[in-house]
């Protein structure tokens, strides 16, 4: 069974979050939040980034429900929220991978 959306708020909400993740510093920042949960501190040093910016960036990203963050001592990590935004972002890694069929047009 198929899933669309049946209603324009539906549609505009899934816009927004691809709107989010079209920018490709927050892509980077998901990404990197992918395999494990990271802290700011890791993601800023990996992506060459200061923290305040990455900080910014995951609480734009924390609202979308795009990562979830979880507290430990002094230092905040950030992970994939659900298996549904890792889902995506892997299905479209692998999609990018494929080799072209020369079908396109």
């Amino acid at each position: 069974m198929a899933i669309y959306p049946d209603n324009d708020a539906s549609v505009a909400e899934l816009a927004d979050l691809f709107h989010l993740l079209g920018d490709p510093t927050r892509l980077r920042i998901v990404l990197a939040c992918l395999e494990r949960p990271i802290a700011v501190s890791d993601i800023a040093g990996s992506l060459q980034l200061s923290s305040s910016l990455v900080s910014h960036h995951l609480r734009l990203l924390r609202g979308a429900r795009i990562v979830k963050s979880e507290r430990q001592g002094k230092q905040v990590f950030y992970s994939t929220a659900d298996a549904h935004i890792s889902g995506v972002l892997r299905d479209m890694l692998e999609h990018i991978a494929e080799p072209s069929n020369g079908n396109e047009q």
